[in-house]
């Protein structure tokens, strides 16, 4: 885990700081079109960080593409700073999913990932890409998205079982803005006020302590010893503790949460370029 949480301080510094690390040879791109952001990942060969970029979106709902145009030119802008950074195009990526989209989402996924300018290469489930950051061959992978809760459950390095249910941070901004009586895109804001998180967090408890519910609905057939959470939703300070407590099950979530999925995308991705 140690290895993980400098990779990802690595990769989080390179999105921060808007710069790429040097590389030769040829890259790897992971494309999350995410409810609350979108996240381009780029790595060499070895899956080691060479940039990334990320923009707010609110062109995604549940799985779903609910602005395509918007979806393509957020992505497209993403795409040729990043491309302008590196010094090379970059020709195909891999994207996600939550677990359970149907095939039609799937592909309106891809249409927009492709109509930036990427062929995709692989579409894979959010929680798995997640795991293949992190290193669990045995457990249950949580992905906290800002429409869903995503669930992985592996064995032997094997995908048992995954399933997706519509909460996630979405579902905290409405909470923030009936309980303040403000618009959602100040609740928003708030939401990702880390100075106003002590006041935050016990408002939106009641949603973590569901988004834990669901999932320990969905563990009662299987034998989980420790469940890993990512995702933007998950990066409150209280957030893993709030969970351990309804799940009675050892939670662990690592630094920058929200970028645990994009790399792993990237992972999953064919090489380019170069």
């Amino acid at each position: 885990m140690l290895m993980t949480k400098e990779v990802l301080s690595e990769f989080a510094q390179l999105i921060e700081e808007d710069r790429c690390n040097p590389f030769s040879g040829k890259l790897k791109t992971g494309v999350d079109l995410g409810t609350a952001n979108i996240v381009i990942a780029v790595t060499d060969e070895d899956n080691h960080p060479v940039a990334g970029a990320t923009a707010v979106s609110k062109v995604v709902k549940d799985g779903i593409v609910v602005d395509f145009v918007g979806a393509m030119k957020t992505l497209r802008q993403l795409k040729e700073h990043l491309e302008e950074r590196l010094g090379v195009t970059l020709d195909t990526a891999a994207t996600a999913v939550p677990p359970g989209v149907i095939e039609g989402n799937v592909r309106c996924i891809s249409n927009v990932v492709e109509g930036a300018g990427f062929e995709v290469t692989n579409v894979v489930d959010e929680p798995t890409a997640a795991a293949a950051v992190l290193g669990i061959t045995d457990g249950a992978v949580v992905d906290v998205g800002g429409g869903t809760t995503g669930i992985s459950i592996l064995k032997d390095g094997e995908v048992v079982f995954t399933a997706d249910e519509p909460t996630g941070g979405t579902h905290m901004t409405l909470v923030l803005a009936g309980y303040y009586g403000i618009s959602i895109d100040e609740a928003e804001e708030l939401k990702r006020d880390k100075a106003k998180e002590r006041d935050v967090f016990p408002i939106i408890r009641p949603v973590v302590q569901k988004m834990a519910s669901i999932v320990k609905r969905f563990l009662t057939d299987y034998e989980v010893d420790r469940v890993y959470v990512v995702g933007g939703a998950s990066c409150f300070q209280d957030f893993e503790e709030t969970f351990e407590k309804e799940l009675g099950i050892t939670t662990v979530k690592t630094n920058d949460a929200m970028l645990v999925t994009p790399l792993g995308i990237a992972w999953n991705a064919a090489v380019t370029c170069g």
